[in-house]
C-alpha cells in the first residue's frame, strides 16, 4: 500500500495549511480590540474506492492517509492495512480525495452493503438495515495489560501538551495512543473526534503498533461510534476527557473494554470492566466499582 502517488497528478495542488489566521474583533470586559485569531481548516474529503466515491467527511486537512486507512478499518471495508491495494492521497480545487483500490469481491460487498443501506430520498439510511448497521456490536477485546491509576492520569496529562493544533486554535478533537515507559505513541488530531479517532487506527496499523498494550486518550466525550472504533484498534482501556452515553457504557461492556472518563487531574471515573485499572490506596488489589 502506497500513501503518497508516486510523482504528482495533473490536478494536484497543495495541501491545505490545518489552521488559518483571521481577523476578529474581541469584546472583554467592556473593551472591543482588534487582532487576529487562529481558527482550524475544515477542508471535504472524499474516500473512495475503485474510483466510486463512499464518503465525503469534513476534516482537518492533516493525515489523510491515516485517515482513509483508518476508516477502511473501523468501517469494515477491509480487515488489515495490507488488503488496500493502493492510497493515493490527490488535492483539489474542491477539496481532497483518498483514492483507493481494494480486491474486486471486497469493492462489491462494499457495493451491496451501499445498496441495502439506500432509502428513499429525504429518508436518509432507512430501513431495519440502517437501524442494526447503527448499532452494531463492537468487535470483543480481550487486551490483559493492567494499569495503575497513575498511569492514567499521567498518559491523559502528556496529551494536552503534545496537542499543536489544539494549542493554537483551541478548537479540535485529539485521540493518542499511550504506553507506560514509552509515553505518548501516536496522536491525531481533527475538527471531527470521529475522524480524530479514525487517524489514530490508521496510523496505528501504518506503525504496526500492539494496542492491546496502552491506553486509548479521547478529549471528547465517548459515545457508541468511539467505541466501536476503539474496539477495532484493539484497547483494552479508554480514557476520555467527557463523560460517555448510557449505550456507549453498554457496549463497551459488551466488548470487554475497560471504559474510564471524566479525567482530570485529581482522578476519573470507571464504567466498565475495572480489572484493568487499579483504583485507590492499593493498586495491587482487585477494584470494585460501587
Amino acid at each position: 500500500m502506497t500513501d503518497e502517488p508516486a510523482c504528482p497528478l495533473p490536478d494536484d495542488l497543495p495541501t491545505p495549511p490545518p489552521a488559518r489566521r483571521v481577523a476578529r474583533a474581541q469584546l472583554r470586559d467592556g473593551a472591543v480590540a482588534e487582532g487576529m485569531r487562529a481558527v482550524p481548516e475544515e477542508t471535504p474529503v472524499a474516500l473512495t474506492f475503485n474510483g466510486t466515491t463512499h464518503a465525503v467527511m469534513m476534516a482537518s486537512p492533516t493525515d489523510i492517509a491515516d485517515f482513509a486507512l483508518g476508516f477502511s478499518l473501523t468501517e469494515g471495508i477491509v480487515g488489515a492495512a495490507a488488503e488496500i491495494e493502493s492510497l493515493d492521497v490527490i488535492v483539489v480545487e474542491e477539496g481532497i480525495e483518498a483514492r483507493m483500490w481494494i480486491a474486486p469481491e471486497k469493492m462489491a460487498r462494499l457495493a451491496a452493503r451501499r445498496r441495502a443501506l439506500a432509502g428513499p430520498t429525504g429518508c436518509g439510511l432507512c430501513g431495519v438495515e440502517s437501524l442494526a448497521e447503527a448499532v452494531k456490536p463492537a468487535a470483543h477485546v480481550t487486551a490483559a495489560t493492567r494499569f495503575t491509576s497513575a498511569e492514567v492520569l499521567a498518559a491523559m496529562a502528556a496529551m494536552a501538551p503534545a496537542q499543536a493544533l489544539n494549542h493554537e486554535t483551541r478548537a479540535v478533537h485529539g485521540a493518542a495512543y499511550y504506553e507506560p515507559g514509552a509515553g505518548l505513541i501516536a496522536l491525531a488530531e481533527d475538527v471531527g473526534r470521529h475522524n480524530a479517532l479514525d487517524k489514530l487506527v490508521g496510523a496505528a496499523a501504518r506503525l504496526g503498533l500492539d494496542p492491546g498494550r496502552g491506553l486509548l486518550l479521547l478529549t471528547s466525550r465517548v459515545s457508541i461510534e468511539m467505541v466501536q472504533k476503539a474496539s477495532v484498534l484493539g484497547v483494552g482501556v479508554i480514557a476520555a476527557v467527557s463523560a460517555p452515553t448510557s449505550l456507549a457504557i453498554r457496549t463497551a461492556e459488551a466488548a470487554g473494554i475497560t471504559l474510564c472518563a471524566v479525567v482530570r487531574a485529581d482522578g476519573f471515573e470507571i464504567f466498565t470492566h475495572p480489572q484493568r485499572v487499579a483504583l485507590g490506596p492499593h493498586e495491587g488489589q482487585e477494584t470494585h466499582v460501587a
